[in-house]
């Protein structure tokens, strides 16, 4: 699968941090038993997922985190999380092969995220039939699903938008993406096979001080204009308006992300 550099998910992870859902968060911790919790990490990363849920647990978990980038998990293991009762183990696995050798039964649920996005309609069917024949909850943070503006706007933000949103669908290792119709389609998915979902926004709000962000974000935008043959004249006059904002700290953006907690009915939670 496409990889992502421990630079880039340091400079998202605050901006996550402060996204994520507290309804979605706190209906799913309502559904962990009350000790010798074990929970399943998807395509860990630098350990985005522990990072956000460390704190909110009063009794001591056991981590198992997942990808394919061995330095990432390496990172997820070293770093330092603050206040958490936890252990972390790691498996470097190729989730596109491999997703029906991990042991979705001996584990108390399964997370990801910033993933779904990124994954196909195939990968996602065999996901979802994991967990529910696991019969587990499921919780799925931060997946893209299309939205994003800005203060002030540019006449090229729509069209870089929609581009950046067909990009989103080309094949990032699972064959061809589902991208901002990712999180909807699992919910769609979730409940076809008989779980009950709880869904939420969990939207980046980007201030104007998140310049080194924002200028490795909307770089991405750039080089997606460039790969699509966007007129090269449009795309450097919005590339320098955006970058003068950015360098007088002037430009906001919001980003659209959905979070949501899958779950067998008579594990549900008043």
């Amino acid at each position: 699968m496409s990889g992502f550099s421990s630079h880039w998910l340091a400079l998202r992870e605050p901006l996550d941090l402060a996204a994520r859902s507290k309804s979605v968060e706190d209906q799913f911790l309502k559904l962990l038993p009350a000790e010798n919790i074990r929970i399943l990490d998807l395509a860990s990363g630098a350990g985005s997922t522990v990072s956000a849920l460390a704190r909110r647990f009063k009794t001591p978990v056991e981590w198992h985190l997942t990808d394919y980038d061995r330095d990432l998990l390496k990172v997820a293991v070293a770093r330092r999380y603050g206040t958490g009762n936890f252990t972390l183990s790691i498996q470097q696995v190729d989730l596109a092969a491999d997703l029906e050798t991990l042991n979705f039964q001996d584990v108390s649920a399964v997370t990801t995220s910033a993933f779904l996005d990124l994954v196909s309609e195939s990968f996602l069917q065999r996901l979802v039939k994991k967990v529910v024949q696991s019969g587990k909850p499921f919780l799925g943070a931060l997946s893209y699903d299309g939205r994003a503006e800005f203060e002030p706007s540019h006449m090229l933000d729509t069209e870089l938008r929609n581009g950046l949103n067909r990009h989103q669908k080309t094949d990032k290792g699972f064959g061809l993406s589902l991208g901002p119709d990712a999180a909807q389609r699992a919910i769609e998915l979730f409940a076809q096979a008989g779980y009950q979902v709880l869904s939420d926004t969990s939207d980046w709000e980007i201030d104007a001080g998140k310049r080194d962000f924002l200028i490795e974000f909307l770089g991405g935008w750039q080089r997606v204009g460039k790969e699509l043959g966007l007129e090269m004249s449009k795309l450097e006059d919005w590339w320098q308006d955006r970058s003068s904002l950015i360098s007088h700290g002037r430009l906001r953006m919001k980003v659209g992300h959905i979070d949501f907690v899958a779950f067998p009915p008579q594990s549900s939670a008043d």
